[in-house]
């Protein structure tokens, strides 16, 4: 409390008034102190809280500066002797607040006491506050006003009274309600219903509160609404029931919004649950068949424009589009409704509109259908005739559109409901629309991308397998039944010198267009490198080189580049047959070892080291060599066909072999039989098989002779390979033969060292080579006109089909080919 001390000017001034930040408020009692000649010597926070006045701009002043009126002598006389007499006073005193306004405050004063020599008062005030009394027409105006229907029944359920709300709400004006029963002015299946509700209330004395329900009014009668209604009893002073409380919402919008998150919450779990079109689309026909309409089908453009495809133009003005009935559903069965079924071409948008309102328009709400205008009658008359026929009478179409790609029009209709579509079901037949177009444009990329990649993988694989006169060759491939269907599974059959042929298997890891294309490089690859002649492991050691750099671009190229799919630990197995001798030479590269089956249906798989899986480099691959008998089967396979459910592949691989080495099946009907057996359902991973039975070479076919290093042995070589071809019948290639011997023998005798051997193998084309001991690589030279030498090998090249060079551990075997007349 600030002290009479604090600075008094000799002649104080008016107390401050209008823009002071502090405003009058209601607070705590406010306090000051004030001497018998008026003067104010303390003041509380309470009174600056009150009043606005700081401390500072009140004390050593007059207490009439702070009243609104000029001071009543008479009254502050009568109030002073009061508490000079020991007795306290109190009444209302209007003061002035800082910003100005005048404040009744509630003032006390108590006695008179002596403070400082000097006689004081303690005065404490607060602003009066109104109080509300309710009056009859407040309470009138309450109950008239309230957005909340309400009436008061009596126990025979007869209206006693209703306000405003209520009787707006029904329809019924109040003088039809008023002594009636809610089932003489209500529609029979919303009132009863009511009636049994407010007789429970009655019998057993406990509310109902929230009870929603649905129904029309005869306000509205063609739009069904929502109420949210409570019942309560009412009693007398004596607790007897007299009557009961009934108060009603309207709560179709929030009705409407729930209704509509729960048909999306639904049609997100029965919507797209397949990457097919047509599916998705008979889901949104099911789905909405019978929970919102009567008859509903998906029309598709034959062609999406728009979005991500700015190539196609839309249809021009007043053109009808081109679709085709993807999905269609009606609660009578067979769809008897639809003119055309599903599968087949449809131009039907609502008249009057044509294919731009597919483009940019809003769904559109034809809530009475009338068959006999010309919209109907002259541009659809077997549409119109439908619409008799089953009692159409209600249409919503909605524009299919995802990702700025119109895809198509969905159109619900209603017929054995009597309720009309209106506004509030504009919003859900959009939702619906809105959801399947997303799933439907997400299947028809998904389409698209897989038939790309479908189409680039068959590109890829093999047309036809050719095993010549040494294998008899089958295949079967089946892709993954996931979303993504294409692997990179693949296999080869690949011709090569001296009638041996080589077959090739491998996994890329991954799925989808980016192994399809993986796999294509592999298979290339190993084409290349076959047709130099490598041995099996050789042929892995280049193949891992070149996986290694691959990786290496893909990881420089960022993941973007990279597509998801990477080479590195694809796997692969590499054999060589050769039908002169039976051999067969194979290495892998983390494969699966082949199946073998002999003649006697012994099977086995052969002992072929591992390897390590390509792309992992600095490890060695080892071949092995087995003799394979006259008619042994020899298989090979990429892990999805042994792996099973099961995932044990030691199983797997003996039901393989207990499936191949089945007798009585050509290999064309044995692949498939095969695939079959071991996998009766679909698998999450593509699968190969590559079935070969062998030959080997009859000695008719098959001749050889040991060439003395002497140029005088030329001629000698020459007349044997002529009696030979006389011998096989092939008189006509001795002219030739005897050209590619001479030039391939001389060469050998000239450059290389012995021993030289001549081989003649008479199979599906005649092959001519000749070994040596040098591994010096022979060179195509195109020799000048004035050379006397250095046409050998150009000779033999345009004489003979292809020729070549492989190496062996002996030397190497230049060879030439010609196809058989």
């Amino acid at each position: 409390m600030a002290s009479a001390d604090e600075g008094s000017p000799a002649e104080p001034g008016p107390l401050p008034s209008g823009d002071g930040r502090r405003t009058a408020r209601t607070a705590d009692d406010a306090a000051a102190v004030i001497t018998g000649d008026g003067t104010v010597i303390g003041w509380t926070r309470g009174a600056e809280a009150l009043l606005g006045y700081p401390a500072a701009e009140v004390v050593g002043r007059s207490a009439a500066l702070l009243l609104t009126g000029p001071p009543d002598a008479w009254r502050t006389a009568a109030v002073a002797a009061r508490c000079r007499a020991g007795s306290g006073w109190s009444g209302l005193v209007p003061l002035r607040s800082r910003d100005g306004p005048s404040l009744d405050i509630d003032v006390r004063a108590t006695a008179s006491f002596p403070i400082a020599g000097r006689e004081g008062f303690l005065v404490s005030g607060r602003e009066l506050t109104p109080h509300w009394t309710m009056s009859g027409s407040v309470l009138d105006d309450f109950l008239t006003r309230s957005p909340v229907g309400m009436a008061v029944l009596d126990p025979d359920l007869r209206y006693l009274w209703l306000n405003d709300t209520l009787e707006r709400f029904g329809g019924v004006p109040r003088e039809q309600r008023l002594g009636r029963r809610p089932g003489d002015v209500l529609p029979g299946a919303l009132a009863a219903p009511i009636e049994r509700l407010m007789r429970q209330v009655l019998s057993t004395g406990e509310a109902i509160t929230d009870y929603e329900y649905l129904g029309w009014s005869w306000a509205d009668p063609h739009r069904r609404r929502a109420y949210a209604s409570s019942f309560f009893p009412l009693a007398d002073a004596r607790d007897r029931r007299i009557g009961i409380g009934y108060m009603v919402l309207d709560v179709t919008d929030r009705w409407n919004a729930r209704r509509l998150l729960a048909l999306v919450n639904e049609a997100g779990a029965a919507i797209g649950s397949t990457l097919d079109v047509q599916c998705t689309a008979q889901e949104l026909a099911d789905f909405a068949v019978p929970r919102f309409a009567d008859f509903v089908f998906v029309d598709l453009l034959e062609t999406p424009f728009g979005g991500d495809r700015p190539g196609v133009a839309p249809p021009a003005e007043g053109e009808r589009p081109a679709m085709r009935r993807a999905g269609m559903s009606s609660v009578r069965e067979g769809c008897p409704e639809g003119v055309v079924r599903v599968g087949e071409t449809v131009d039907f948008v609502p008249p009057p509109q044509d294919a731009h309102f597919l483009l940019d328009g809003d769904p559109v709400l034809l809530p009475v259908l009338d068959p006999e205008s010309h919209g109907w009658t002259v541009e659809q008359p077997a549409r119109a005739a439908r619409l008799r026929e089953f009692g159409l009478h209600s249409l919503i179409s909605v524009p299919m559109r995802a990702r700025d790609t119109v895809l198509g029009l969905t159109t619900f209709m209603r017929s054995r409901n009597p309720v009309p579509f209106d506004e509030d079901d504009v919003a859900p037949a959009r939702e619906l629309v809105a959801r399947a177009a997303v799933c439907v444009d997400n299947a028809r990329r998904y389409t698209r991308e897989h038939t790309a990649a479908l189409v680039l993988q068959r590109s890829l694989l093999p047309h036809t397998l050719r095993g010549g006169t040494a294998l008899d060759v089958a295949s079967s491939y089946l892709p993954a039944d996931t979303k993504d269907g294409v692997g990179g599974d693949w296999f080869d059959v690949i011709p090569l010198s001296g009638a041996r042929v080589g077959l090739v298997i491998g996994d890329v890891i991954g799925h989808g267009i980016g192994a399809a294309a993986t796999m294509g490089r592999l298979r290339t690859a190993v084409q290349t490198l076959a047709d130099m002649d490598l041995p099996p492991d050789e042929l892995l050691a280049r193949l891992d080189d070149l996986v290694l750099r691959l990786s290496e671009e893909e990881q420089a190229g960022g993941p973007a580049e990279r597509g998801g799919t990477t080479v590195v630990g694809a796997t692969c197995l590499y054999a060589v047959y050769d039908p002169a001798n039976g051999c067969c030479t194979m290495a892998r590269a983390g494969h699966p070892p082949p199946v073998v089956v002999t003649p006697d249906s012994t099977v086995s798989f052969p002992d072929l080291p591992a390897g390590p899986p390509l792309g992992l480099g600095g490890l060695p691959f080892e071949s092995l060599e087995i003799e394979l008998p006259e008619g042994s089967l020899l298989g090979l396979y990429t892990d999805g066909l042994v792996e099973g459910t099961d995932k044990d592949i030691e199983s797997g691989m003996g039901r393989l072999g207990r499936a191949v080495s089945r007798g009585g099946l050509p290999l064309e009907d044995l692949c498939p039989a095969v695939i079959k057996e071991l996998l009766p359902v679909p698998q999450p991973d593509d699968i190969a098989l590559l079935l070969a039975r062998t030959h080997v070479l009859s000695p008719e076919h098959l001749v050889s002779w040991d060439v003395p290093v002497d140029p005088a042995a030329v001629g000698e070589t020459r007349a044997k390979v002529s009696r030979q071809l006389e011998a096989w019948g092939l008189a006509d290639l001795s002219m030739t033969t005897e050209l590619i011997v001479s030039e391939l023998v001389t060469n050998a005798i000239r450059y290389a060292s012995g021993p030289v051997r001549l081989r003649l193998l008479f199979q599906s084309a005649l092959t001519c080579e000749v070994s040596d001991a040098s591994n010096t690589s022979p060179r195509l030279r195109h020799a000048r006109t004035t050379d006397e030498g250095g046409r050998g090998l150009f000779l033999v090249a345009q004489l003979a089909h292809r020729w070549g060079t492989r190496y062996t551990s002996r030397g190497k075997i230049i060879w030439a080919e010609q196809p058989l007349p």
